[in-house]
């Protein structure tokens, strides 16, 4: 089976976006460059790990390799909405992120999810005769998966984590008490033993 490798080096846009209502949003990467546009989906929390990542990724550079910083953005930025249309590519199970040195860039790799990792893992547990075989379907299920890659500047990496960061905090407001989403109509908080609040 033939897998696809998305790559936008560097992209004209990169974004985290959602579609749908706070409660019911879906969770995308976009990428959009050289008339081309890729839309992955991925988790709320996946978003969040991956700005929180970046921002340690950045602050790796400057310490290890004297990479120049962008002062953090004053400014709203990119704050439009995902180009149209959205058409999920795949959902994306693994993230992967390194910087290069040579060019001073951020590299992300959002790889898709795939069933061939729990297949990995039960074939393992299997006679020690498969033990060279295992060793090569280790390697197999990450070269099958599609996978979305993006070189970005530090400046572009910047506005990529405000973006995302924003992105996840619009959603629905924490319950005070629990810190669970509150909906419109209220929510059955812990705190108060099942009582609406």
């Amino acid at each position: 089976m033939t897998h696809q490798v998305h790559a936008f080096e560097p992209p004209e846009r990169f974004v985290a976006g959602t579609v749908g209502a706070p409660g019911e949003r879906t969770f995308f990467l976009q990428a959009r460059g050289g008339g081309r546009l890729v839309s992955v989906a991925l988790e709320k929390v996946q978003v969040s790990l991956l700005a929180e990542k970046l921002e340690e990724l950045l602050t790796e550079a400057q310490r290890r390799f004297g990479v120049q910083l962008p002062e953090a953005l004053v400014s709203v930025g990119d704050n439009d909405p995902l180009d149209s249309p959205v058409d999920e590519e795949f959902r994306v199970g693994t993230l992967g992120l390194a910087f290069d040195v040579d060019t001073a860039t951020v590299v992300i790799e959002a790889i898709e999810a795939g069933e061939a990792e729990t297949e990995v893992e039960l074939g393992g547990d299997e006679d020690d005769d498969k033990d060279d075989d295992d060793e090569g379907d280790d390697e197999e299920p990450d070269e099958d998966l599609d996978r979305l890659r993006v070189r970005l500047t530090p400046e572009a990496t910047r506005e990529f984590i405000e973006r995302a960061r924003r992105v996840v905090n619009a959603g629905r407001p924490p319950c005070p008490l629990c810190g669970q989403p509150l909906d419109p109509a209220g929510h059955l908080c812990p705190r108060h033993n099942g009582y609406h609040r």
